[in-house]
């Protein structure tokens, strides 16, 4: 099980200040789509040179021309991009075929989908790597959480990574532990932490017992 710590609203320099704190505990760095509209490509670049031992994912939320933006994310050094499951199975494609081609993998988010295992189904047939449960900040405000979708997700994949994110923190890590996702993605739980280094510390040895 993988730690994968979502940068979205936060700054270039406090990010790189937070990671030089913490990235002995984060096995993936997301660099979140809020970030991205920000700053571009730029963050993956200095990332994947400061932080080698970790992988990075560029949060991009593909849904169109998916083959040429992938292929960006994977020439600005990022291992995953990102690619909406609610957009066209040939957008999926072409962000798998890049990925292919650059020895890198294409990571499905799954918000918003309605028809899990249908859409896991079809998305699987074209070979994705990666799957992701996510819950969106907006659904969350109104207390919505993964768990559901979560054991939904893990009853009706057959050879993809899942990952699952949305609002978890020390608190709940242990709900989602039991689920065995691959990867628990974690962003405020951190970021927002009174104490960041000691919440991600604490969230990478649970993760890790």
């Amino acid at each position: 099980m993988k730690l994968q710590l979502a940068l979205d609203d936060i700054t270039l320099d406090d990010a790189v200040e937070l990671l030089d704190k913490v990235h002995t505990y984060v096995d993936i760095i997301e660099v979140g789509s809020p970030f991205i509209i920000e700053e571009g490509m730029r963050p993956v670049r200095i990332f994947k040179e400061k932080y080698p031992d970790c992988e990075i994912l560029a949060d991009t939320k593909i849904m169109d021309a998916g083959e040429y933006e992938a292929e960006e994310t994977f020439k600005a050094g990022a291992d995953y991009c990102t690619v909406l499951g609610v957009t066209d199975t040939l957008t999926i494609e072409g962000c798998v075929k890049a990925a292919k081609e650059y020895g890198k993998q294409t990571m499905v988010d799954m918000i918003c989908v309605e028809d899990v295992p249908k859409r896991v189904k079809e998305i699987e047939a074209v070979g994705v790597d990666f799957i992701g449960v996510h819950v969106g900040v907006d659904q969350q405000a109104v207390g919505i959480t993964p768990l559901e979708k979560l054991a939904e997700m893990k009853s009706c994949v057959e050879h993809s990574i899942v990952s699952v994110a949305g609002g978890i923190n020390l608190k709940t890590i242990e709900e989602y532990k039991k689920l065995n996702p691959e990867v628990i993605i974690v962003g405020g739980g951190i970021n927002h932490a009174e104490d960041p280094v000691a919440a991600a510390k604490a969230i990478y040895e649970a993760i890790n017992q």
